[in-house]
């Protein structure tokens, strides 16, 4: 029986469960229930078979650095950030990349390429948080 329309109703959003699995260190994929494909829950159809059936499954947010930006000075509205970095990093055994924040980045220095980084939480202004995972321990 489909559900009705208060259970839709009080059913997370896609972001609101992004974001509480964020909280526990973890990024929210989509895996295709056709051929296994991992991607990010914001794909609609499978990149590799083209199917849209999908369950949800949460990956340890642990990744390598594959780029990124540094920062040095904040823009309008993130002043309270100082110097940081928007790094995208692909995580650990998966073929799949996100984007997050890394604040206290102010030279290529601070976070040479393949850096493992880890996601810590979410922000709504800086979005998702990041940690570089030498200092998580």
């Amino acid at each position: 029986m489909p559900p009705t329309k208060q259970e839709q109703e009080d059913e997370p959003s896609v972001r609101d469960k992004f974001i509480k699995s964020a909280t526990k260190g973890k990024i929210l994929t989509n895996q295709c229930t056709n051929c296994g494909q991992y991607m990010l829950e914001t794909v609609y159809f499978c990149d590799k078979c083209g199917k849209n059936s999908f369950k949800s499954v949460e990956l340890d947010g642990i990744g390598t650095v594959v780029t990124y930006t540094i920062l040095a000075v904040a823009p309008e509205g993130f002043e309270d950030a100082g110097s940081y970095a928007w790094v995208v990093f692909k995580l650990i055994d998966k073929p799949i990349r996100a984007s997050g924040f890394l604040s206290n980045v102010a030279t290529s220095g601070d976070l040479p390429l393949g850096s493992k980084v880890m996601v810590i939480g979410y922000d709504e202004k800086h979005g998702l948080l990041l940690k570089k995972s030498d200092q998580a321990e």
